[in-house]
């Protein structure tokens, strides 16, 4: 299983988090973008994932549900800005529970020796709001989805190629 490196830099708003894919960038966009799998990485493990509604094209909306074992909702949303299919996503990104704290989310596919450098930078409105979310656990989550992603291609990447 491939590494996922999380790196929040002091005093930054930012978070930068790498993964490596064994498989080249059209498969992991189409594992990354199809409201069929999304349910099935979105996420730490423990929790349920359902799409509410997914609009892959610029100005699309987007917005999952998620719950945990107890049946309680956390809803997410966020408007997709710029698609590059294979390349690049950009996008926000944010907690229902907490309206008003958008996220802003790039997300980009390197096609590195047959394999994908994923990079997402996701940038917060501040430090502090940045350090809530780390302090949540929020690279808990990312490895997890990460790591689905690589099973899902184990899986999958024969039947998407």
């Amino acid at each position: 299983m491939n590494k996922t490196m999380f790196v929040n830099e002091p005093g930054s708003q930012n978070v930068v988090i790498t993964h490596m894919f064994d498989e080249p960038p059209d498969v992991v966009y189409k594992i990354m973008t199809d409201p069929m799998q999304i349910p099935n990485w979105w996420g730490p493990r423990e929790m349920t994932t359902a799409i509410d509604r997914f609009e892959l094209q610029e100005g699309g909306i987007w917005r999952f549900i998620q719950y945990d074992k107890e049946g309680k909702r956390f809803g997410f949303h966020g408007v997709y800005h710029e698609i590059e299919p294979e390349k690049r996503l950009v996008y926000t990104f944010e907690y229902e529970d907490m309206p008003g704290h958008p996220l802003l989310i790039i997300d980009t596919l390197e096609k590195i020796e047959g394999m994908t450098k994923y990079t997402e930078l996701t940038v917060f409105p501040s430090v502090d709001e940045r350090d809530g979310m780390v302090q949540a656990n929020m690279q808990m989550g990312i490895e997890q989805s990460m790591e689905r992603i690589d099973e899902l291609l184990k899986v999958c990447c024969g039947e998407m190629t």
